[in-house]
């Protein structure tokens, strides 16, 4: 069985990265992007697509139709999936050493992990876009959840969720840390994701390691390049394998 050969590469590595994207959460309710029920497919009542309202010159230009999107679609109080968990536990057991994410959810912290490298920046952090000084986040949610645009309590400027938007460059050293992730990795697992986003999806051609292992509900351009494909819920095959693993 799959499950079964899956483990067995789980128990033979100790340098398991894990790749992930937006199928890794929503399966704890969050929308992801791309697919028919995604973000990009069915919000239609703002005039302009969701890919242009999060861009850093929508966000300049329109911060109060941006921060209303922004309260619909990312401000819900999700909780962590198996899968979540399960890679939690296997880096508390010391086989997974890096969890690279293209999420913005911190679903990856809140259930245990430690070493979550984050593509795209975080939800969880908020800086002023004019001083650059660092923002209480329980104060800005508070006035976003109001209906209110955030503003730097310092100066005054335009209070930024620390995530990267179209039109955006990654965060230094972020990339950097997650290409020597997977460089040096004896087993890469990417779970959730279409492999569509660039860069990011670039990043696991730079693996040399022993397996591969995809779990994504529809086909990726890298399948041919794994050792084994899971066609289903990721937090169906992790709740199985880690039953194996244990």
């Amino acid at each position: 069985m799959s499950i079964d050969k899956f483990a067995n590469m789980i128990s033979e590595c100790n340098n398991i990265v894990f790749f992930g994207g937006a199928g890794v959460s929503t399966e704890s309710g969050v929308k992801d992007y791309r697919s028919k029920d995604g973000l990009y497919n069915t919000v239609k009542d703002y005039g302009v697509p969701p890919e242009t309202i999060l861009s850093i010159d929508f966000f300049k230009d329109f911060p109060d139709v941006f921060y209303d999107f922004y309260r619909k679609y990312f401000t819900s109080e999700a909780e962590p999936n198996k899968a979540h968990k399960a890679l939690a536990e296997l880096e508390e057991m010391g086989k997974l050493k890096a969890v690279i994410t293209q999420n913005i959810d911190g679903l990856h912290q809140k259930a245990g992990s430690c070493n979550v490298i984050e593509l795209h920046g975080t939800a969880k952090k908020f800086y002023c876009h004019s001083c650059n000084k660092t923002l209480e986040l329980d104060e800005i949610m508070a006035e976003i959840k109001a209906g209110q645009v955030p503003k730097c309590k310092y100066c005054g400027g335009l209070a930024k969720p620390k995530v990267v938007l179209y039109g955006e460059m990654l965060y230094d050293g972020v990339a950097e840390s997650a290409i020597k992730h997977i460089a040096n990795a004896d087993m890469l697992i990417v779970g959730g994701t279409s492999l569509a986003v660039q860069p990011a999806a670039s990043f696991v051609r730079y693996f040399r390691g022993k397996y591969i292992v995809i779990i994504n509900k529809t086909a990726t351009d890298f399948d041919n390049n794994a050792d084994l494909v899971f066609r289903d819920s990721i937090g169906t095959v992790f709740e199985e394998v880690m039953k194996k693993v244990k």
